[in-house]
């Protein structure tokens, strides 16, 4: 008997990591795909908008990358309803496709002098196409990863998919700069941007193989046996008086906080680094390629930890330290990287490396936080038979809208006030208020039971 149960055992924990496996592969992919564009944006600009002034068409650009962003809710609406009818496999599968052509596409796209503004549009239809895509994609994997983790490892478990983002754009960053370096400044800034973008189609291969040997969670495919299965997820989601109102906590009280700390301490650094300190384009990169590296790891620290203490205490905690600490930070940064005040345009001769890895993964720590717990903090929110619509709606406005215009607003704060910490008031702000809401209306459900 001791037998059969440990074997019993080795297989559901097998299967759980073969779950993981397909799920991270494929989200891996789809945010890999996603962050090309904004880890090229300074290059993307000077070859899909009017040439004269180059704030502009970073500017530009910046929003175009954005528009991926605020689209994204649109896709959770659009796939949450599609996995909590048909199924969460199928939804994840579908986004999959649309996210590795629109990416593809990008690559093979004609510039603004080939075309003129045509360009530009195509570039926004094919960011759009990117944004819906992954409004169904995040939902579906989280959701698919926690109905097979067992009750008490939900955050252990659905923090592997976490770290997927960073190491999404951890790749990509490794993919840019391997091109980068082989093709030499010249050549990459004149086709080479292209490779990271076609050497999608591949890895979308690969990875669309690999779901479709996944079967449907186990907690669904109960649900839909059972009779339970919602025939208007939206209008249960969205027009029941207590789901809507978890809704609204859920964004204004979890996600939009963890959107603003996530790409304040990623993509806002790197665009810090490269625009307003002046550090070399591929030494920017290093600086935060090494420091997602050295971070990674703690989303399964603190996924693992909010199984044992709870989720709300380590986002929260993580939203108020990073809103107390990001001028400090910024301070440092400008130190060690050698910008001279005196001639701001000028590249430093000296940057500690060291000190800015440091500074940059200390901001990577407070996304693990906020990060690593909230995928099972959302699922442990709303029942099986609405919980992909009604994740990812809020997941996607508070990380995709709140989160992705960080680069843009924070930028157009810097070029408008010329002081160049103002970018950071918008993520500590949005970081206080989470901060109060979450901490005041929002009821832990660490660990509620879905297993008999």
């Amino acid at each position: 008997m001791a037998t059969t149960t440990t074997n019993s055992q080795m297989s559901e924990k097998s299967k759980i990591w073969k779950v993981i496996g397909a799920s991270s592969a494929g989200t891996l992919i789809e945010w890999y795909d996603f962050y090309i564009f904004g880890s090229l944006a300074t290059i993307i600009s000077s070859h899909f908008f009017p040439h004269g002034n180059e704030t502009v068409a970073l500017l530009s650009t910046l929003a175009t990358f954005a528009t991926g962003f605020i689209v994204r809710p649109f896709g959770a609406l659009v796939f949450g309803r599609i996995g909590d009818v048909v199924g969460r496999k199928y939804a994840f599968m579908v986004t999959l496709l649309i996210m590795g052509l629109s990416t593809t596409l990008i690559g093979l796209l004609p510039t603004y002098d080939q075309v003129g503004m045509l360009a530009p549009i195509l570039l926004l239809l094919m960011r759009l196409l990117q944004g819906l895509a992954l409004g169904g994609e995040y939902g579906g994997a989280a959701t698919y990863v926690a109905e097979h983790s067992p009750d008490g490892k939900r955050g252990y478990y659905t923090s592997f998919i976490q770290t997927t983002a960073t190491l999404g754009l951890f790749v990509s960053l490794g993919v840019i700069l391997a091109t980068r370096l082989g093709l030499g400044e010249d050549q990459f800034k004149s086709f080479g941007w292209r490779i990271p973008f076609l050497l999608s189609v591949v890895l979308v291969i690969f990875s669309y193989f690999i779901r479709m040997r996944m079967q449907e969670s186990p907690v669904f495919m109960q649900m839909k046996a059972e009779g339970k299965a919602s025939k208007s997820p939206l209008r249960d989601s969205f027009m029941h008086p207590e789901n809507r109102r978890l809704v609204i906590l859920s964004l204004l009280g979890a996600t939009m906080g963890q959107g603003v700390v996530w790409y304040t301490g990623q993509f806002y650094a790197l665009y810090y680094l490269q625009t307003v300190l002046k550090v070399d384009f591929v030494m920017a990169n290093k600086i935060i390629a090494i420091a997602l590296l050295l971070g990674t790891p703690f989303f399964i620290v603190f996924g693992g930890l909010s199984d044992k203490i709870g989720r709300k205490k380590i986002i929260m905690a993580g939203c108020l330290i990073a809103a107390v600490s990001y001028i400090p930070i910024y301070k440092a940064m400008e130190f060690y990287s050698g910008w001279d005040a005196a001639n701001p345009t000028a590249t430093p001769l000296n940057p500690n490396v060291n000190m800015l890895i440091l500074m940059v993964w200390i901001q990577v720590i407070f996304v693990t936080m906020v990060y690593g717990p909230i995928a099972a903090f959302l699922v442990e929110l709303f029942p099986t038979n609405i919980r992909y619509t009604s994740m990812s709606l809020p997941y996607h406005i508070g990380n995709g809208v709140f989160g992705g215009l960080v680069p843009f607003i924070g930028t157009a704060l810097v070029a408008s006030t010329g002081n160049h910490f103002a970018g950071l008031m918008y993520p500590i702000t949005i970081a206080v208020i989470t901060f109060i809401i979450g901490t005041l209306f929002i009821k832990e459900r660490t660990n509620v039971k879905w297993h008999s």
